[in-house]
């Protein structure tokens, strides 16, 4: 069993590293790259509003993974506190995701880019990140506890 000490520092570089992809994660692949921006923002068959919410998704995830990150690495407080704190900030647009997908006429990914979006172990892309994430903020709080 590693000592507690290598555990607490296990969990903050996962919660680390999903604020950090919290953070950039919606502006890059929204926006940025070419791909799959092309399916979101610079995708010229959204109307404006739609472009409007998926901006917002991305200030807010910016946002949100930044503020974790900030309490993450705060020297105030209750360094578990904060940990378990900025987990569950940066678990928000993550677990969005799955409640976006419960709405009804919502799909993960339109009909025109289906074919050129490959599942990932048999999952939609946006899901297996938002899963990967969920499951390293799940580890890390679980390291930090014991």
């Amino acid at each position: 069993m590693k000592p507690r000490g290598a555990r607490k520092s296990a969990a903050r570089f996962l919660v680390g590293l999903v604020g950090a992809t919290t953070v950039a994660g919606a502006l890059t692949a929204d926006f940025l790259v070419p791909k799959t921006a092309r399916q979101h923002l610079r995708n010229p068959r959204w109307p404006g509003h739609a472009k409007f919410h998926d901006a917002q998704y991305i200030v807010m995830s910016q946002l949100l993974g930044g503020t974790g990150l900030a309490l993450l690495a705060s020297g105030k407080g209750d360094p578990d506190r904060n940990l378990r704190t900025a987990a569950a900030i940066v678990s928000t647009p993550w677990l969005g995701m799955y409640g976006a997908a419960l709405f009804p006429g919502t799909t993960l990914v339109d009909d025109e880019f289906k074919d050129q979006t490959p599942k990932v172990l048999g999952m939609d892309p946006n899901l297996f990140v938002a899963t990967a994430c969920l499951a390293a903020l799940a580890a890390a709080t679980g390291l930090a506890r014991k």
